[in-house]
């Protein structure tokens, strides 16, 4: 064979290979009979569907935020590439990689392992001491799992079908939340999933106004067949740092050892009943509402961060910004000094009512 048959063939081959997705994405588009209602029961139910693939998340909100908090940053202000390989809600591994790096997160029956590729670091957290209420991890963002949480408590009758899509190489069926709240800074969900097995592959969330998604994730690359045990297992690398113990997460850290007793009801929503400790959690689905009592150094800190946020407000002693759907609000000092920090996706009138309602914050026992 010449050569230059032979690099008409690699040629060929090339071509083959970049026509490919877009040939899968113009395969014709399968219809489901699914209800908005039956779908939504199917995602409701879907922990336990197995797959692994390749998703990507892209957000646009640059929060006002401290050192303290830049993995919210990195995780909702950028994109993100996320591999994912889930086998059971206990089960599970997600390697995430964006503009901070790359962070690994194993879970087990016993625990979750997290690995920071740049520092070389694994930390160990067991699972009597895995926090309730922490700051959002990558995995938060897995479509499958964000969507989930998104309508655990969802009102079928908010629901109404989209039209069917083709993604990730697979027929899947859309569905749209409406909230239906006036104290909710968000206007609708939109979700597609599998109708067969209700496991979600895309969301895009949509605040009041927005003809773009303020966040959204989808799977690029989708695989139905359950990974196997070794490809969620996970053992420190040579050399690695290793840490037992509590991850440093200091909203984690705020909930277990602060003083403060954040009451039953903020503004009209419920606190969560499984969340007890010093962080407030209230309402449901994309209306929520998280009250942390700072400690007298941090919330020093992120007043001067706030106040010098374009955009920000003196309101009642506190500081109140807005970053597009999401609301925060500082508060006057507690004892101490200590402040209560609202953040959330309801009004800024929600937001300092809520304040309110608070009791003085405190800080740590």
């Amino acid at each position: 064979m010449t050569r230059r048959w032979r690099w008409l063939i690699v040629a060929a081959g090339s071509a083959a290979l970049v026509a490919l997705p877009l040939a899968v994405r113009l395969l014709p588009v399968g219809h489901s009979a699914i209800t908005a209602a039956g779908l939504l029961a199917r995602v409701q139910a879907s922990a336990g569907v197995q797959y692994s693939g390749y998703a990507e998340s892209s957000g646009g909100l640059a929060l006002p935020v401290t050192n303290r908090f830049n993995s919210i940053n990195d995780l909702f202000g950028d994109r993100t590439q996320l591999r994912v390989w889930w086998r059971a809600a206990d089960d599970w591994r997600v390697d995430a990689v964006n503009l901070a790096g790359e962070t690994d997160l194993r879970r087990d029956l016993s625990g979750v392992w997290s690995w920071n590729y740049e520092s070389n670091t694994a930390a160990r957290t067991q699972q009597d001491t895995v926090p309730i209420v922490r700051l959002p991890r990558a995995d938060d963002l897995v479509p499958a799992t964000l969507a989930r949480r998104l309508l655990s408590h969802a009102d079928p009758v908010r629901a109404t079908r989209l039209p069917d899509a083709r993604i990730a190489g697979h027929d899947t069926a859309g569905l749209r939340l409406r909230t239906g709240d006036a104290r909710s800074t968000i206007d609708h969900i939109d979700v597609w999933a599998l109708p067969s097995s209700g496991l979600p592959v895309r969301v895009k969330i949509y605040g009041r106004g927005d003809t773009k998604p303020v966040l959204a994730t989808t799977l690029l690359d989708l695989s139905t067949s359950a990974p196997k045990a070794s490809e969620t297992a996970f053992t420190p690398a040579a050399g690695a740092k290793v840490r037992y113990g509590q991850d440093e997460d200091i909203v984690a850290a705020v909930d277990q050892f602060g003083r403060s007793h954040p009451p039953a009801q903020l503004a009209g929503l419920s606190r969560r009943p499984l969340e007890v400790g010093s962080v407030g959690v209230y309402g449901q689905g994309v209306t929520l509402l998280v009250a942390v009592p700072l400690p007298p150094r941090l919330a020093r800190t992120v007043a001067g961060q706030l106040s010098g946020t374009p955009g920000s407000s003196a309101v009642g002693g506190g500081v109140s910004v807005g970053v597009g759907p999401l609301n925060l609000f500082l508060s006057g000092e507690g004892i101490d000094d200590a402040r209560w920090l609202l953040a959330g996706t309801v009004t800024a009138a929600t937001l300092t009512a809520a304040a309110a309602q608070l009791p003085p914050a405190d800080g740590f026992r």
